[in-house]
């Protein structure tokens, strides 16, 4: 090869390799621009993300964060300022409406804990004055006398309730806040009864764990606006108070709006049978009733007949049938069973176990 010839080639040689070089750091500089580039994506995916986090926590997808929007300052007070009426209690105050009331307690956590428990699950929504509720008994009505082991149809009443709406009691008891629908409480109702021993007007407490019948009412009103439980085996003889307890989808009672009001519940006292069950004392109940004619336990029709001039009535005399002579009750035997204890052992197996839990 000519000395002329290999000039050229060296010099082309040196101007590509010059190339490559410049290639390979014009590379690099495209690549630490891009990788620059890309983590200023990164930072900004990293606001971005952090704002959806925001967000999130607003929705509660964060539940364990109270939003300051929600602290309620009445809490933060006791209410004696000065103001108060005499011997009014201090409240119980917190800074974060008792959001960890129940720390260390048994939590309610849905179910119904006979032993008690703590429920950390606020009220919810309340409905305004204008949708508070209110209640009447159609059936029974107070002072009604039914007959003995007869289906009864308890029927109810009730005025800004949305009936039928009532959840698992059994994993959601309490579980949930109440709610409105269209201004109304969302919720249902029940029918309890409870035997009072054969005295309309006790002055003792019945036992709240004792009772005769219960039903909850999930369905809504019928075409007469009524809420119904039926009582197929109907109750044995005896007085009875039939009384309604309303509450939200979750079963916890009903929240009003204010203090003074009307009772969103109702209540009536019935008799069972016209002799209001029991034989206790009766000879000496007709002895009072009929000043000293203690004959009544053998002539108990005769009895009434003499007081009443042959008109056997058993409203006036405790028992208006001679084969029921000697069954007035109590200490008032001439309110015709409404007096007096009913005898304890009839039927009341079948009617002391919860026929409904709801």
């Amino acid at each position: 090869m000519r000395f002329s010839t290999l000039i050229p080639l060296l010099l082309a040689a040196g101007v590509a390799n010059a190339q490559r070089n410049n290639g390979r750091q014009n590379n690099g500089g495209n690549n630490n621009g891009g990788n620059n580039n890309n983590g200023g994506n990164n930072n900004n995916g990293g606001n971005n993300n952090g704002g959806n986090n925001n967000n999130n926590n607003n929705n509660n997808n964060n539940q364990l964060c109270l939003n300051p929007d929600n602290v309620q300052d009445a809490s933060k007070t006791n209410g004696l300022a000065g103001t108060e009426e005499a011997g009014q209690a201090a409240s119980v105050t917190d800074n974060a409406n008792f959001i960890n009331f129940c720390q260390g307690k048994t939590k309610t956590n849905g179910l119904q804990v006979k032993e008690g428990s703590c429920n950390g699950i606020v009220y919810g929504d309340i409905p305004s004055v204008n949708n508070m509720i209110s209640t009447v008994f159609v059936n029974p009505k107070n002072g009604d006398t039914v007959q003995p082991n007869q289906a009864i149809t308890f029927a109810v009443k009730s005025t800004n309730l949305e009936a039928g709406s009532f959840t698992n009691p059994d994993t959601t008891y309490y579980a949930a806040p109440q709610a409105l629908k269209g201004g109304k409480i969302v919720g249902h109702t029940h029918i309890t009864v409870q035997d009072l021993n054969g005295d309309i007007n006790t002055e003792n407490p019945p036992d709240p764990q004792t009772f005769a019948f219960f039903k909850g009412i999930n369905t809504a009103a019928n075409g007469q606006g009524q809420l119904t439980a039926a009582l197929a085996d109907g109750l044995p003889a005896g007085v009875y108070r039939a009384c309604t307890l309303t509450s939200s989808s979750n079963h916890a009672p009903v929240i009003m709006p204010v203090a003074q009001r009307g009772g969103q519940d109702d209540c009536v006292r019935f008799t069972v049978g016209g002799n209001g069950g029991g034989n206790n004392n009766g000879g000496n109940n007709n002895g009072q009733n009929n000043g000293g004619n203690n004959n009544g336990q053998n002539n108990g029709g005769n009895n009434n007949g003499q007081n009443n001039g042959g008109n056997n009535n058993g409203q006036n005399n405790g028992q208006n049938k001679g084969q029921n002579g000697g069954q007035g009750q109590g200490g008032q035997g001439g309110q015709g069973g409404f007096g007096g204890r009913r005898g304890r052992g009839r039927g009341r197996g079948r009617f002391s176990r919860r026929h409904y839990i709801a």
